[in-house]
């Protein structure tokens, strides 16, 4: 996947259409159509003004999400991280600790400890 198909997929993400897109970002719906078909590559005041949209850059840019996509969760794993995000923060550390006391061996905890 290219940096348009990324580009692409972070629109359809918002649910906007092309031109939808292309107007947050001050550019034409011509424009758009090639920076997602990648004729051509976004420079980075379209960047920024698309990231303030809620697009992930660092995704489209990389490959790599810089926080856990919603729809690559599990309902069940979308449902706990609800809950642990919604918690007080002693009620989180409680949770971090039982996460490290469980885990395998081989592996470091949430804290950072072993």
């Amino acid at each position: 996947m290219n940096i348009g198909d990324r580009l692409r997929k972070e629109r359809e993400r918002l649910g906007l259409n092309q031109p939808e897109f292309g107007a947050i970002a001050g550019v034409s719906k011509t424009t758009q159509f090639n920076y997602e078909k990648g004729d051509r590559s976004p420079d980075a005041e379209y960047l920024a003004a698309i990231a303030g949209a809620g697009v992930d850059v660092l995704y489209v840019l990389t490959g790599t999400r810089s926080t856990p996509d919603a729809e690559s969760l599990s309902p069940r794993a979308a449902a706990l991280l609800n809950n642990f995000e919604n918690m007080a923060d002693e009620d989180k550390r409680a949770i971090e600790r039982l996460a490290d006391a469980v885990q395998k061996p081989q592996t470091q905890g949430l804290t950072g400890t072993k």
